[in-house]
């Protein structure tokens, strides 16, 4: 008909999902791959990476994405180690189910923390989250029935998983379990960050007061947010806990919670892709630094923090995506 005509809008479809999806898997996957040929005799510390990369893929979430300082989240991680580890001394061994455990217990933990943490702002915040993670450690230290206390919780033995797969001694099972359960989280939160809860959240971190003024229920969705950041936290502890079979005090030390905030900055607050390149960069330097020089590794470690901070002070990430982006101009260019 004359003088009408259709128009067509541009649409995410299914083909842009399945990218979004496609990327971690094959990012991780290949970072798994080369990390398995890089240290095959050493998987034991590969799972343990993986394990500390959640809790800084967790602290990112409160951090990054709320603007919620904290200096206690190593103490959802370590409280869902010790349940996992209790639910498996007391019988449960399926390794999903004590994942399930790991999730809940740090849920839990995440939403009571949350709900003290979050109803301050700045340095009272911050030295409630210590206080929180010191009163988390000295109780796991108290209560020996439980956790073990300074000897540590041990006996931690799972069983196989899907009933098949059983956990090896030289923990490539444990790995390959670890690095699946990773790209699942890592999935789940992108698609997390990007709907309308997680650029709320984002709001509430740029300016919480303009979030306030159009009717944004703040504090509510910070306690939401601290939830899911204990369930991540949460499966961390718990392939700690599998992985090693045993949980110690450090596990939810104050310097756990330190060494995950430095992860952060050096990876870059407020993206997932930092998070995780931060806290893979900081403990393979760590690793292959202490295992060359066991005198003089932390000056080595010191110095990498120093020269990020200067030369990237955004951290690594946005730095290497801001690189990126400026070369894909230039190529675009005739």
């Amino acid at each position: 008909m004359t003088g009408q005509h259709t128009s067509v809008e541009p649409r995410l479809g299914p083909p842009a999902a399945v990218r979004q999806l496609a990327v971690p898997v094959i990012v991780i996957g290949l970072l798994g791959a080369a990390g398995y040929l890089v240290f095959p005799e050493d998987l034991a510390f590969l799972t343990r990476l993986i394990s500390i990369t959640l809790l800084v893929l967790s602290l990112d979430l409160v951090v990054g994405y709320c603007g919620v300082a904290t200096l206690g989240h190593a103490a959802i991680f370590g409280v869902a180690a010790y349940a996992v580890g209790n639910a498996c001394i007391a019988g449960l061994a399926d390794p999903l189910l004590l994942l399930a455990v790991g999730g809940l217990s740090g849920l839990v933990m995440g939403l009571v923390s949350g709900a003290i943490v979050t109803r301050f702002h700045g340095l009272p915040q911050l030295v409630l989250s210590i206080a929180i993670g010191q009163l988390v450690g000295a109780l796991s230290n108290k209560l020996s029935s439980l956790t073990g206390g300074s000897d540590g919780l041990s006996g931690i033995t799972p069983g196989r998983i899907f009933g098949v797969f059983g956990f090896d001694m030289f923990s490539r099972t444990g790995y390959l379990f670890s690095l699946a359960v990773l790209i699942v989280v890592f999935i789940v939160l992108t698609r997390l960050v990007a709907s309308p809860f997680g650029l709320l959240c984002r709001g509430i971190r740029d300016n919480n007061l303009r979030a306030r003024m159009i009717g944004a229920a703040v504090y509510p969705r910070l306690i939401a947010m601290y939830g899911v950041s204990g369930v991540v936290a949460g499966i961390g502890g718990a392939l700690m806990a599998i992985n090693t079979g045993v949980v110690g005090l450090d596990s939810v030390g104050f310097e756990r919670s330190a060494e995950a905030l430095v992860m952060l900055v050096l990876g870059g607050a407020g993206s997932l892709w930092g998070a995780l390149f931060g806290a893979i960069v900081f403990q393979l330097f760590e690793h292959v630094v202490s295992a060359a020089n066991p005198y003089h590794w932390l000056t080595l470690v010191g110095l990498l923090l120093v020269a990020i901070v200067l030369f990237a002070p955004q951290g690594l990430g946005p730095a290497v995506a801001s690189r990126w982006r400026r070369l894909r101009r230039a190529g675009a260019r005739p």
